[in-house]
């Protein structure tokens, strides 16, 4: 069986649930007829008989059959389905759909924080919550369809900023019709149930992981109101709120935790060490405890009209492949969007069988490896910016200079945490001669000022949710900006899995080109055959897990 397989071969994923193999985590769910309720394949219950099971791609499908998430093994809890591919327009399309879907900020230049829910938007409110039972699938109108069209009307609501399916086709440039035909036919159900999963299962592990109150866990998955909540948990599950709540951490300085779960192969060691190689001290630090290792920083995001600013803390667990994530009470009322950073950040929803099953052959050292992201896009473009043409070393000096000088204090219990990122509308202001003080040259002094002041003034987004080709047309077009550094920001902030730098030296020197006429064009051809998977073929040159060729 692969991961990949459309559609699912019930009788493979059998055999993966029983093996409770990691690999498949989040690829399918099991839905269990004799209880009503559906789980992970690594689920530690006893494996249910054959006859028991029905088998889907994703939670929303589990979900509008009428099957409960189970509190055990938490589906919430799995990687997320992030597929790419060159196949047919529809398909394209379709996963084109959900990943705006997924990504809050693909919606408004200003985000509205207390309508995120686990990394996705909210769907409209009103009378469209399913009262499934299993077995029943259809039986219910497709939720939040009906409430649907009064969002996104004129007015200064928060609401205004939620997703509709008139506002998906047109970022997608298709008819509403085409939309939800094609999303239903690749998924199984429609974008409004999708958003629906998302949200309650976003719930559903702030009830169970934290100790925030109802009322803000209500707030911070969308629900306008707690009546509202209690009346989506009870309709959709059968359950109340506080019947999934288990024991979190009330100590004062602990701060929230969270689990974040992963698909195994993961080199842990290689993301660490990307890290560690780059770190800023003041605001990042990357730590070897027992028997885990720990990647902390501050924080700052802007939501709905604040600024909100912390630290995060995230753990590796190998064994369990998960990430214990920590976060500062003051990031509380956008955790959803802090958990959406990280997974990015450390690549968590990666699907390594299908990136392997491209890139094997040409780096059979590499199945492991991820492409590290960012927590904040703006602060790794003005980090690519100081990069250029200069070594990894010498770019981290000129970024600890800037921070130094420009990097607002905070307070936190880490020692090694004092102070965050040089805001962007700070940096907007920053002369050439505060920049050239620091041994900014005058062409970064100018490209850095203008990625600044494009994100203060909300005309640059460097986020997953951006539009790649748009964002990278955006950067090229300001002073001093290249293809190498727009690819790379695309890459690493953009989350675009087919980036490829094809002007960096350090892959010329790996793919073995660096001494031709034109090793961009060698490079680039090359990279043709790793499509759509190319930036993870450059973490893997970098790495030297290239295959040899002689």
């Amino acid at each position: 069986m692969t991961p990949d397989a459309t559609p699912l071969a019930d009788d493979a994923c059998y055999l993966a649930l029983k093996a409770r193999d990691a690999r498949f985590d989040g690829r399918f769910f099991t839905g269990v007829t004799s209880t009503g309720i559906y789980c992970r394949p690594v689920c530690s219950v006893k494996t249910p008989k054959r006859e028991n099971c029905r088998f889907f791609g994703h939670a929303a499908q589990a979900e509008t059959a009428g099957f409960r998430p189970c509190l055990r093994c938490r589906p919430e809890l799995a990687p997320h389905s992030v597929v790419w591919s060159i196949q047919d327009a529809s398909y394209i399309l379709a996963h084109q759909a959900a990943r705006l879907l997924d990504e809050p900020e693909a919606w408004a230049p200003s985000f509205v924080a207390s309508r995120a829910y686990g990394g996705a938007l909210p769907l409209a409110r009103g009378r469209g919550a399913l009262r499934l039972r299993p077995g029943e699938a259809g039986s219910a109108a497709p939720a939040g369809e009906e409430a649907a069209s009064t969002l996104g009307r004129g007015g200064t609501s928060p609401h205004d900023t939620e997703p509709t399916v008139a506002g998906l086709a047109a970022k997608l440039g298709v008819s509403d019709r085409h939309v939800r035909r094609i999303f239903e036919t690749q998924f199984g159900v429609s974008p409004m149930q999708y958003l629906q999963t998302r949200r309650l299962l976003t719930a559903k592990q702030l009830l169970a992981d934290t100790a925030l109150p109802i009322t803000q866990i209500a707030l911070i998955s969308g629900f306008a109101s707690v009546r509202r909540f209690n009346a989506a948990f009870v309709g959709h599950y059968g359950l109340n709120p506080t019947q999934m709540r288990r024991q979190g951490d009330t100590s004062p300085d602990a701060g929230i935790t969270v689990r974040l779960g992963y698909r195994p192969p993961y080199d842990v060691a290689a993301m660490t060490a990307f890290f560690r190689k780059r770190q800023i001290n003041a605001i990042e630090f990357v730590a070897d405890g027992a028997g885990s290792v720990g990647i902390g920083r501050t924080f700052r995001v802007e939501a709905g009209g604040k600024v909100h600013a912390g630290w995060i803390h995230a753990s590796f667990d190998e064994s369990r492949c998960h990430v214990a994530l920590r976060i500062s009470d003051s990031l509380r009322e956008v955790l959803p969007l802090v958990i959406r950073r990280l997974r990015a950040m450390l690549d968590l929803d990666a699907d390594p069988q299908a990136i392997n099953s491209v890139l094997h052959a040409s780096f059979p050292g590499g199945d492991g490896l991820r492409v590290p992201g960012a927590m904040d896009g703006y602060e790794l473009a003005v980090r690519a910016v100081l990069g250029q043409q200069i070594t990894v070393a010498a770019a981290r000096t000129l970024a600890q200079r800037m921070v130094d000088k420009f990097g607002e204090p905070i307070e936190t219990p880490w020692p090694a945490l004092t102070r965050l990122f040089p805001a962007a509308a700070v940096l907007a202001q920053a002369s050439g001669d505060a920049l050239g003080q620091l041994g900014i040259v005058r062409q970064r002094q100018t490209a850095i000022v203008g990625i600044a002041q494009a994100v203060a003034e909300k005309r640059l987004q460097l986020h997953g949710g951006a539009d790649v080709n748009a964002t990278i047309a955006a950067l090229k077009a300001l002073r001093g900006i290249g293809d190498w550094t727009a690819e790379y920001i695309a890459m690493r902030a953009l989350r675009w899995p087919d980036a490829f730098p094809s002007g960096d030296v350090a892959l010329h020197k790996a793919l073995g080109v660096q001494g031709l006429k034109n090793p961009a064009k060698e490079a680039r051809l090359a990279s043709l055959a790793w499509k759509p998977w190319r930036s993870y073929a450059v973490i893997r040159a970098w790495s030297g897990a290239m295959e040899p060729t002689g």
